[in-house]
């Protein structure tokens, strides 16, 4: 089993398929000058380390990006991976394209970011047009049976603060999970203010002016705390990485699409398997080289320390 040092035991693998991605949020990548991988790990090679990882006790695979709807072999991986638990993170503009497609390869649910519903705001967010291709595809999604559709929402202090309500109230039409992410320090060097942190307690005291607010228990290694309004409808979700962090009980592990093996979003350092798997690499090596990250995981990630300083790549090169 692949356990840390502080006794975590480690269930849950995020898998970057690509750093490439047709937007340009501004809370992740920088308007220009970003460079893209140009040594991607093959689709043979993401599904050698993942049947490691689940020899070694991983049983819910997330595949992301950057974008993964860009991988021309992104039905090939999703059919080849065989977990208990199988999902994907998108920014939704190839989705309704793709739903049906993921679906019957065995993707079964999906995670798509939307951070407005206004298209000027949309269009200022992200540096690109797009928002109907974002929003058919959450309803795609929806109609493809990929349950439970979660929905992701990063919050900024007088950017988007003011949509908590009416995203609510879209998400409920349409019968989807939504879940509130405060900002954290993973986009361009520099662009990441406290002052602009909007908090988890911000939002549920909206949510509370408008819904009867009740904790939902059972959360166990879920980074989000879920939250039923009105007691009816699907839960909301609140991820509070910087002012509740939850690392006591993280059983994640990632690997990025240029083949680094990462115990922690904000890791300063990160392990290359590349090599490992070009050279001929056993199952049993791969398991092994896994289980040797997981023992030198840091006990959390420390944004509010003096101390922390902010990982040099950004969330699209790590993998959300």
């Amino acid at each position: 089993m692949l356990i840390d040092g502080f006794g975590r035991v480690h269930r849950d693998l995020r898998v970057s398929l690509t750093d490439r991605c047709q937007l340009r949020c501004t809370y992740c990548m920088p308007a220009e000058g970003l460079e893209w991988s140009k040594d991607l790990l093959t689709a043979e090679e993401i599904i050698r380390v993942v049947r490691a990882a689940v020899s070694e006790g991983i049983e819910e695979v997330r595949l992301t990006g950057g974008e993964p709807l860009l991988r021309r072999d992104l039905l090939d991986i999703v059919s080849a991976i065989d977990v208990p638990a199988l999902s994907l993170t998108t920014n939704g503009m190839g989705l309704a394209r793709l739903a049906e497609d993921l679906k019957r390869a065995g993707l079964q649910r999906v995670n798509i970011s939307v951070d407005t519903l206004r298209p000027e705001r949309f269009l200022s967010l992200t540096r690109r047009g797009g928002l109907p291709a974002v929003l058919a595809g959450v309803e795609a999604a929806v109609a493809a049976g990929l349950q439970p559709v979660k929905v992701n929402t990063v919050l900024m202090r007088g950017v988007n603060d003011d949509e908590v309500l009416p995203l609510v109230a879209w998400a409920r039409e349409l019968g989807v999970e939504l879940r509130f992410i405060e900002h954290m320090p993973l986009g361009p060097a520099g662009a990441w203010d406290r002052a602009d942190l909007v908090t988890a307690e911000e939002v549920l005291e909206v949510l509370g002016s408008a819904y009867d607010v009740l904790g939902v228990d059972g959360r166990e290694s879920s980074p989000a705390e879920l939250w039923q309004l009105d007691g009816t409808g699907p839960h909301v979700g609140v991820i509070a990485s910087v002012t509740r962090p939850f690392c006591g009980d993280c059983d994640r592990l990632r690997l990025t699409a240029d083949g680094n093996v990462r115990s922690c979003l904000f890791a300063r350092d990160e392990d290359d398997i590349k090599p490992l798997l070009r050279s001929g690499g056993s199952p049993q090596d791969l398991a092994a080289f896994l289980r040797d990250t997981v023992s030198r995981k840091g006990a959390g990630h420390g944004i509010g320390l003096p101390t922390f300083v902010q990982p040099t790549r950004t969330m699209s090169e790590i993998g959300g």
